[in-house]
């Protein structure tokens, strides 16, 4: 077979003649000229993309098992503990103090021996088995965060060695890993170990979905990677939805716990069943790799049986280079890049912190099936009006109109709730009635507020994905998906303190949701566009205009590069390699497209 070359790629030069780029520039093209050479998005990658679906459902048993293994049950007391009856000192220094509450507490935590009913569909979980009440209750608490602060760990972590060592290695180790631990939770002795083991099934499953997570962005083409994308969301969804049926089925928190890890198996094929991340090869200059990654693509899309060996002579010229390694560190050392990056992890903080505040309000602390079933219908929803808002407003749009509604929906929950604490000391029936309209509005407000910040946070991650380059988008998911980790541990957080500083808490987000909105305008636009491979590639991504009227107003690149003196930076190497010149159409915002 003839050496095969990858054209369209150079464009004309001014003098006619066609430019000669470097070599490793052409491979790096990923999204223009390897995959369309490749055969686009084919039978192969929907393939593998397919795959990596797999796994959600067993992600998304271990993302919502907290609700089954640590659901508080209710419990009656059987018999009093006569010990601890003279207690009453206590009781009633509690009631002078004014503490009415505390002390039925105190007075209902004076058993020796407990009757419990779970609402979950297990007859024993993690909390009857342990009798974690009243004194105990705490650890419950504990227990949720080890998995969550696990989870951060994780994406922080595993993501840096996502993109040192490849997306394959760290998935193999992850689901090793997962495998041990997991299993090792079910044989728990007590809630120290219980907690520490949930602590590191926390830490590799969070490598496994980020690694996963990472794989399916890169194998898209830009017409297709959001719709992958939020057909793997709505896979863990489904998950969540069959997760009480699974409760139901095995009856002991033990048994669950072994169900929902024991599949893991399944993914130790993927070692040889799914090739390293092509876009990673060729941009950190594994060629060797890369070489035979692409005999594989032709093999598995031609029907031929045609030698491609003789081939890809760009890959021929680059056999020799060395690899080179990148870590998300080398985002400080960048101008735009770092700005857009905090932007989107604030935005995914703020996203699952403020659905807590949503959902406290519709659930008041139930466990019932019918608000867990309510809880995955709004997730669903959500993620099927993604699909036309994000088709007609974009990436940045979408998230803007998201946050906008989120926003109006707890400035509007939270003077509802103020207007409630004011009149509840008026005892009259038009007190009454006013509460009860409140409470109504409070309920549709919270619902509304659920669906758009789960839409906000989705979003967000995904958006991180496009604009952070394929060197550090390890790195760089991680830290959205930890921020994330952040906004969920709010609600373990508020029931430790017994919701103590609730109503100062879901201010503080509420601010912090203006704040977003203020700042979704200044990222670029990634629809429709190719992924950034490199640091230099996605420090070139800039905003573009929302308003038509607002291009004309800017800055020519020229006169921004001259302003700000950034002749050194990689923005600038972006713009114009060579003699320094930029594209007439070319502004301070990205290219002009009128």
């Amino acid at each position: 077979m003839d050496a095969v070359q990858l054209d369209g790629l150079d464009p004309p030069a001014e003098n006619g003649n066609v430019s000669q780029s470097e070599p490793h520039k052409r491979l790096s093209q990923v999204d223009t000229v390897v995959l369309p050479f490749l055969g686009g998005f084919g039978r192969y990658q929907r393939r593998l993309v397919a795959l990596t679906w797999i796994p959600a459902f067993l992600i998304s048993f271990i993302q919502f098992s907290d609700h089954f293994l640590l659901g508080q049950p209710d419990r009656k007391c059987v018999r009093p503990d006569q010990n601890r009856t003279s207690s009453g000192r206590d009781i009633f220094d509690l009631i002078a103090t004014g503490n009415a509450a505390e002390s039925s507490n105190v007075t209902a935590c004076v058993c020796s021996e407990w009757w419990f009913e779970l609402q979950s569909g297990l007859q024993q979980n993690v909390v009857t088995k342990w009798t974690l009440v009243c004194d105990g209750e705490w650890k419950v608490h504990i227990a949720k965060f080890s998995l969550l602060v696990g989870s951060i760990f994780g994406y922080l972590l595993m993501g840096a060695m996502a993109d040192w060592l490849g997306r394959i290695p760290v998935l193999l180790v992850s689901v090793l890993s997962v495998l041990v631990f997991g299993l090792a939770v079910a044989f728990s002795v007590d809630m120290a170990m219980f907690s520490t083991l949930r602590f590191f099934e926390g830490f590799c499953l969070a490598a496994i979905r980020l690694s996963l997570y990472v794989l399916r962005i890169e194998l898209c083409l830009p017409a297709w990677r959001f719709s992958m994308t939020m057909i793997a969301s709505l896979i863990i969804v489904s998950g969540q939805l069959l997760m009480p049926g699974l409760a139901a089925l095995c009856r002991d928190w033990q048994i669950l716990q072994i169900v929902i890890i024991a599949p893991f198996v399944l993914m130790l094929p993927y070692v040889w069943m799914f090739p390293e991340s092509l876009r990673w090869l060729l941009v950190t200059q594994h060629y060797q790799r890369a070489k035979r990654q692409i005999a594989l693509y032709l093999l598995r899309e031609d029907d031929d049986d045609e030698d491609d060996d003789d081939g890809f002579a760009e890959l021929e010229t680059e056999l020799q280079q060395k690899p080179k390694t990148y870590c998300v560190t080398q985002l400080t050392g960048t101008r735009n890049l770092w700005k857009n990056t905090v932007v989107l992890c604030v935005n995914s903080l703020t996203g699952y912190g403020i659905h807590h505040c949503f959902a406290r309000s519709v659930l008041e602390g139930s466990a019932s099936h019918l608000h867990y079933y309510a809880l995955a219908a709004i997730a669903i929803a959500s993620c099927l009006v993604l699909f036309p808002v994000v088709a007609g407003f974009g990436r940045r749009g979408g998230l803007l109109t998201f946050m906008i509604i989120t926003a109006l929906a707890s400035l509007l929950q939270l003077g509802l709730l103020n207007r409630t604490c004011v009149y509840s000391s008026i005892v009259s029936l038009v007190t009454v009635l006013r509460d009860t309209l409140n409470q109504r509005f409070s309920y549709a407000f919270s619902i509304i507020g659920m669906f758009s910040s789960h839409a906000v946070s989705t979003l967000s991650i995904f958006y991180c994905a496009e604009i952070t380059p394929t060197v550090i988008r390890g790195g760089g998911v991680g830290l959205v998906l930890a921020s994330a980790g952040f906004g969920m541990l709010t609600a373990p957080l508020m029931e430790l303190h017994n919701q103590k500083g609730f109503f100062l808490h879901h201010v503080i987000l509420t601010c912090c949701t203006l704040l977003c909105i203020i700042c979704i305008p200044l990222l670029p636009e990634t629809a429709g566009q190719p992924l950034p491979e490199t640091i230099a590639e996605g420090e070139g991504l800039l905003r573009r205009p929302i308003l038509p009227g607002e291009q004309h107003h800017l800055l020519a690149r020229t006169e921004v590069r001259e302003y700000s003196r950034v002749q050194d930076t990689p923005l600038h190497q972006v713009v114009n390699p060579g003699n320094g010149s930029v594209p007439s159409n070319s502004t301070a915002n990205g290219v002009r497209t009128s």
